[in-house]
């Protein structure tokens, strides 16, 4: 129950129906919008919500729902029900179109039976039955027209219209060619007139051909003749025509007849595309608000976590504005929140927010709030927000509120939720306060729960020493004089009264007047909340600077781990390949070493032939031996390396041009292969030094790797013929260092698709692969990640 009815107004939700009904596709679900109704069963909302959700991730994550034809065929249904009513050719064709979208939304569902179980409710128990398909489709094209062949009577009908058709234009040609030999006829061609064809003849010649007059120019010069020869065919195709139609209207008449025993199960169709609709355009508005869905639980609680005004959301989203999120919690222990705080400040959009987003979530719609944030169930709404003043009731102001508050007190329980807007204004703060404060009481007495703003001090005292009643205010920047729209339960906030009033530009004097007319309890008790508000925000400025820095401390320890792991990876690459140089060298001196021995032997210890060997000894020595003066050289170096240097290995002869730079490591080309060195193992050197076979080598590799393009088409091939292809790309793929490849097979049987799949399993450089996006191709396009 809502008191008063206009309530739904005041909070907004007659404009959030609205919007609703902005996104729906057919004039049913828009009715079904316009009957939303605040429930107060738990399971019917959990339904709801649950459907809503439902549908919100299959327009999220899921294949687009096969939705494209919405039709009240609730209308064709009971016209059909009618003994000796038929339904017209573009009728039956909507029913066709209906029911199409019907079995393609059932065979969507049973695909993914289990998925979706609250929506699956919505068709339980409905039968598929194609038979009313098959019947319309014997006798409607896919355009929407009775085929001409429907009936044997009709194919013959259709076969003497075509035959007279024919007979007459070949007629009126030969005559029309004959009189414009003769030059009887007017400038033009053939045309036609009160749907008969005629000639055009000039009006002095129009006795010269025989025939029926339906027409002449506007200057009498032209007149348009039937010829009497073609007159008499002309008659037989419109009594063709004629009989054409009588057959037609048999014929519906007769489907028709074949419909009506399906007429309920017609109208179950029609609710199930009226409630896909509803469901559908919630949904689509629930993602305009980013709404999910919190915890419904069947009590008399709330619990907002990160919560937005839903219509204020959207405005600020076309301005690029932020809304700044509201937390809030109503419970057993917390039943009344006592909002204060300066005016502008946000309160009555803050209880406004409270009101909307519990009115959404007891009509089912998702609200634009944490996952986290916990809704519970209230029998009863009470609101009191605006001017309800009545002339014709002869209520003031405050009568009115007067009249509310005597409703609310009769009327709430525990199981209700109140919302009241400045509490206790229209009258002398010295009676309105203490009356308020009254009700209030009474009020947490019957343990009611809500949210109540106010400026009044009674009430923020009353509200700090009660039990069951909060305090909280929205907090505002006192240096800036500007509001944060932030609220903080646990305190009361300060109207800021002269702070705002200063800022307006009142006079010194006045404002100075007016403090010596405020008791001194009234001036330290608002100087005090002043104070608050100036420390709260110092505070909340404080977290947010220490969040702000935790969040930089995170991102530098993640970074710091990924550098960490990255130097370990590379250090077990580079003492590998040092082991296997080292092992290379020792091969090659061992070689050298009996060779050289050998040479001795063989030349009897020459002298000369000794020391040769020697000297070719320490070459090598010196060749393997490191050299700081180039390492250093080599790192002053390393700054001024670039993309498409040339530069050679520091303990090789290897060259080779920089691929790309990562870190402390680059990689080079060196022909047609890639490799990653360290930046100190390597030194810059100039292009002319390399040699011209190795430039232009490299330079066919980066034209190559600059051309290619990790995609191919295989739609049409044959298997053998496909498999070649996607291996020669896969050999490219990897040389060049590429990451992933896109293959489109395409859909068919999906025989392609797995030969292909079955095919790459068996490399160990295919880390995974995955099906494109559904939107975007789905099965019929392959993502294949290499390692």
């Amino acid at each position: 129950m809502l008191y008063p009815e206009n309530s739904i107004d005041k909070l907004g939700f007659t404009e959030v129906k609205e919007l609703i009904k902005a996104h729906c596709l057919s004039v049913m679900g828009q009715q079904m919008v316009d009957r939303i109704q605040v429930m107060s069963n738990y399971d019917q909302i959990s339904k709801f919500l649950s459907q809503a959700h439902e549908f919100k991730n299959i327009l999220q994550n899921d294949a687009a729902l096969p939705i494209q034809h919405f039709y009240d065929i609730k209308a064709l249904a009971n016209k059909a029900r009618l003994e000796g009513a038929f339904l017209s050719e573009e009728e039956f064709f909507k029913v066709l179109a209906s029911l199409t979208t019907v079995f393609a939304v059932i065979a969507y569902f049973n695909e993914r039976e289990g998925q979706y179980p609250n929506l699956e409710a919505l068709f339980e128990h409905l039968p598929i039955e194609k038979a009313i398909i098959k019947k319309i489709e014997h006798v409607i094209d896919p355009k929407g027209k009775i085929k001409p062949n429907a009936s044997r009577e009709l194919a013959d009908i259709s076969a003497g219209i075509a035959k007279a058709e024919q007979e007459a234009r070949r007629k009126i040609d030969q005559i029309f060619k004959s009189a414009s030999g003769n030059g009887w006829t007017a400038d033009g061609s053939l045309t036609v007139r009160d749907g008969r064809l005629c000639i055009p003849l000039l009006a002095e010649n129009k006795r010269k051909v025989k025939g029926y007059i339906h027409d002449e120019s506007a200057s009498g010069q032209t007149v348009y003749l039937e010829p009497e020869e073609v007159f008499t065919l002309n008659n037989r195709i419109r009594d063709l025509e004629f009989e054409r139609r009588r057959e037609i209207i048999k014929i519906l008449t007769l489907l028709t007849d074949e419909l009506r025993p399906y007429v309920p199960l017609l109208l179950s169709y029609h609710n199930l595309l009226t409630k896909l609709d509803f469901v559908r355009a919630k949904s689509l508005f629930a993602i305009d608000i980013e709404g999910e869905l919190p915890q419904i639980v069947n009590e008399a609680r709330l619990k907002l976590v990160n919560a937005r005004h839903p219509l204020l959301f959207l405005n600020f989203k076309k301005e690029h504005k932020i809304v700044v999120p509201l937390n809030l919690q109503i419970d057993e222990g917390t039943r009344i929140v006592v909002v204060s705080g300066p005016n502008a400040g946000g309160k009555s959009v803050c209880m406004k927010t409270v009101g909307l987003l519990q009115i959404m979530v007891q009509a089912g719609l998702l609200i634009p709030a944490d996952e986290a944030s916990v809704v519970g169930v209230f029998k009863q709404f009470f609101v009191d927000i605006g001017d309800d003043q009545s002339i014709e009731s002869d209520l003031s102001t405050y009568s009115a509120h007067l009249s509310k508050m005597k409703n609310f007190v009769e009327n709430a329980n525990g199981k209700s939720l109140i919302l009241i807007d400045e509490f206790g204004t229209g009258t002398d703060p010295q009676f309105g306060g203490p009356i308020a404060e009254a009700v209030l009481e009474s009020l947490n007495h019957k343990k009611v729960r809500g949210m109540v703003t106010t400026h009044y001090s009674n009430l923020k005292i009353f509200a700090g020493n009660t039990e069951g009643i909060e305090n909280a205010s929205m907090l505002f920047n006192n240096v800036e004089m500007k509001p944060l729209y932030v609220l903080e339960v646990g305190k009361p906030g300060s109207s800021y009264a002269f702070e705002i009033a200063q800022k307006i530009g009142l006079p010194r004097q006045v404002l100075d007047l007016a403090k010596t007319k405020i008791s001194a309890g009234q001036k330290n008790v608002d100087t005090l909340l002043v104070g608050l508000e100036r420390e709260k925000k110092e505070i909340l400025d404080t977290r947010v600077r220490l969040d702000r820095q935790q969040r930089q401390v995170d991102a530098l320890l993640a970074e710091n781990e990924k550098l960490k792991t990255y130097l370990e990876e590379n250090k077990k690459v580079l003492i590998r390949e040092a082991k296997d140089e080292a092992k290379n060298i020792i091969l090659n001196a061992n070689k050298l070493v009996e060779n050289t021995i050998a040479e001795i032997k063989n030349n009897n210890a020459d002298k000369e032939k000794t020391k040769n060997l020697r000297e070719n000894l320490n070459r090598e020595l010196q060749k393997n031996t490191a050299k700081p003066d180039t390492v250093k050289q080599a790192t002053a170096k390393d700054e001024e390396l670039k993309v498409g240097d040339w530069v050679k290995l520091t303990d090789s002869e290897t060259t080779g041009q920089v691929m790309e730079i990562v870190k402390d490591n680059v990689i080079i080309a060196i022909g047609d292969l890639r490799t990653v060195a360290k930046k100190k193992r390597v030194e810059k050197v100039s292009r002319a030094s390399v040699p011209k076979s190795i430039r232009k080598n490299s330079t066919s590799l980066t034209s190559d790797i600059a051309s290619f393009s990790p995609e191919i088409d295989v739609r049409g091939m044959r298997t053998e013929d496909a498999l070649a292809a996607i291996e020669r790309l896969f050999d490219r793929a990897l040389m060049m260092g590429f990451g992933n490849l896109k293959i489109l097979h395409g859909k068919g049987d999906g025989i392609l698709r797995k030969m292909i799949r079955q095919y790459l399993k068996k490399y160990d450089q295919v880390d995974r692969m995955e099906d494109e996006h559904a939107d975007r191709g789905g099965d019929g396009i392959t993502y294949v990640y290499l390692k």
